[in-house]
């Protein structure tokens, strides 16, 4: 079975020193232990003391042994172990040159370590990427890698190539197809029904029932705001809602509701009977949210752009209406008050000024009529210390009601905006 799924830099490093290991791996795996130096220095000839050592760190890295080409090692390598043996480098040259030693040494190595052959390791290998399937969305190349590095940590020995990406592959379809076949199940046949419908396409249009409903608000208007939520009623109506899909984890569901909403009616028409259900059901459940998003996020940009900040825009239109009106006003009373200021308290004689003197030279400058006028104007465009400041344009966003009209019973239909309880309901 050929592995085109894997690219060609996983191909080049399985079971092979790809390239020149990090101090840290160095580290992690060649560095020799107690039970390992005295393994290799129990050899009778240098080479195969370090070909020995070499073999031990080599399975520890990579999985295997490099038993066809022994030598096929990075220098790097041959030069740590060499000196924690005390031993040339050069030796490693020699090492090989009897085929038969370097199987004797893996089978020491892989008896006294622990080590298995694939076959008695796959059933747990299974398991381990089975669960990885279930819950995840990682593609064939990422659990070929997970399954590469559960081999070398559990010290089973690597497969050929060929049949772990075979194994990989196949027992990703087939936990693929018992998690459509788990969804499938749990849908009951009017819905199923029903979502096969939504790959149609209606008389006289030009795209699927699936295509419209994935398509959101494209405007901001009170019109588009009910056909936001027209949708939103549409898609819970279905009921995918209530299925009951708790046994498949939350990740796979996304990961089918992504699928659902990239691919054309035609290519989901397409999909064998349990995936395409099992896509869909994903794809409207999703929908469900969606839609109730999109129409919260078209009424912020309502209430934004169309009522609250048009009917601050208005109010504050008002104010500059009234603005020349209140200048006039204003330099009127500044003229009274500006005569009230300079006249002195008393007369040169000592006599105190009336108020029927002071107001007879506010008169001289500003008749009492129009004083009185420009007094009533200020009071009311200039809002009490103590009243809303805010008036203005919350007279207008009522006027604005009308914007609303059209959808605001449907709002609380369609959406159920949930509260916390007060505070007083709860002591």
């Amino acid at each position: 079975m050929p592995v085109e799924y894997l690219s060609a830099e996983q191909e080049a490093r399985y079971g092979r020193f790809a390239t020149e290991p990090s101090p840290g791996e160095l580290e992690q795996f060649f560095r020799l232990g107690t039970r390992a130096l005295e393994l290799a220095r129990a050899k009778r000839r240098s080479a195969t003391r370090l070909g020995w050592a070499v073999q031990w760190g080599t399975v520890r890295m990579l999985g295997t042994f490099l038993t066809e080409d022994p030598t096929a090692v990075p220098a790097s390598v041959v030069r740590f172990v060499a000196e924690q043996l005390g031993l040339d480098d050069e030796h490693f040259a020699e090492y090989g040159t009897r085929a038969q030693t370097v199987y004797e040494h893996a089978w020491e190595i892989r008896d006294t370590y622990g080590y298995r052959d694939f076959a008695a390791g796959e059933a747990e290998l299974r398991e381990f990427l089975a669960a990885r399937v279930w819950s995840s969305l990682e593609g064939p190349r990422a659990l070929f890698d997970r399954a590469v590095v559960w081999l070398v940590n559990n010290r089973v020995l690597l497969p050929g190539v060929t049949s772990l990406a075979r194994m990989v592959a196949a027992l990703r379809q087939e936990e693929n197809d018992r998690l459509h076949a788990a969804l499938y199940e749990v849908v009951p046949h009017e819905l199923r029904t029903e979502m096969v419908r939504l790959l149609e396409v209606p008389e006289k249009k030009r795209v699927s029932e699936l295509e419209r409903l994935r398509l959101g608000p494209m405007r901001v208007s009170g019109k588009a705001m009910e056909l936001a939520l027209e949708r939103a009623r549409e898609v819970r109506g279905l009921g995918a809602g209530a299925v009951d899909a708790g046994r498949v984890p939350a990740a796979r569901m996304t990961g089918l509701a992504r699928y659902g909403l990239a691919s054309k009616a035609p290519t989901l028409k397409r999909l064998e009977v349990t995936r395409q259900t099992a896509t869909l059901l994903a794809t409207v459940r999703h929908l469900e949210t969606a839609t109730v998003d999109d129409a919260l996020d078209l009424l912020h940009a309502l209430m934004a752009t169309k009522l609250l900040a048009k009917a601050e825009r208005m109010g504050n239109d008002a104010k500059l209406k009234a603005l020349p009106q209140l200048r006039k006003a204003a330099k009127k009373v500044a003229a009274a008050v500006d005569v009230l200021m300079t006249t002195p308290p008393a007369t040169d004689t000592g006599e105190l000024v009336s108020v029927v003197d002071a107001w007879s030279a506010i008169e001289q400058v500003v008749p009492r009529e129009q004083l009185a006028e420009a007094l009533a104007t200020i009071a009311s465009v200039v809002p009490d210390i103590d009243g809303d400041d805010d008036a203005e344009w919350r007279a207008e966003l009522v006027a604005r009601y009308g914007t609303v009209r059209g959808f605001i019973r449907l709002l609380v239909e369609v959406i159920d905006f949930g509260a916390v309880e007060s505070w007083r309901a709860r002591r």
